[in-house]
């Protein structure tokens, strides 16, 4: 039985890469960038690179080599980039205060807690609970901010 070198195994796996014209890849890029940031698919869990390339027409090997080659990252990493990024600005939103990090979660297209967690961390080497007090003591602002003011005294009555 022979054994591969793990190095050669990489290349040869990665070398389908190479072979997409320049041109081709420019256009599934802008493509993708339409279909899951603009569409905000990446907020869909059940969204996958299958649908993703039969959306676009072509198949996984392209769609992984765009995402690879012109976003440096895997297509799961690209697309929960795109979910950190929403979180965290929900994360930080006075109008979404209210909700808990389940429902954040969910919202931006995460099956679960601990998946968006993990995915949370490893971007921003913190948990969503700890990015949202550090900005918000950062911040103190971004606490009230969209908050509607009590006003002062009594409601007027409308008895006469």
């Amino acid at each position: 039985m022979a054994k591969y070198n793990i190095t050669e195994k990489k290349e040869k796996e990665a070398t389908y890469r190479t072979l997409v014209n320049p041109s081709v890849m420019d256009d599934l890029k802008e493509r993708i960038l339409e279909i899951i940031v603009i569409q905000k698919k990446y907020k869909d869990k059940n969204y996958t690179a299958q649908l993703l390339a039969s959306d676009l027409g072509t198949n996984t090997r392209y769609i992984s080599a765009v995402v690879n080659t012109r976003f440096h990252m895997s297509y799961p990493e690209f697309v929960n980039k795109h979910r950190i990024e929403e979180a965290m600005t929900l994360l930080l939103d006075s109008r979404y205060q209210g909700l808990n990090m389940e429902d954040i979660a969910v919202k931006v297209g995460f099956a679960n807690r601990q998946s968006f967690y993990a995915s949370f961390f490893r971007f921003n080497n913190c948990t969503p609970r700890e990015y949202k007090l550090r900005n918000l003591a950062l911040h103190p602002a971004l606490k009230t901010a969209g908050k509607k003011k009590a006003t002062k005294g009594r409601k007027k009555s409308t008895k006469k």
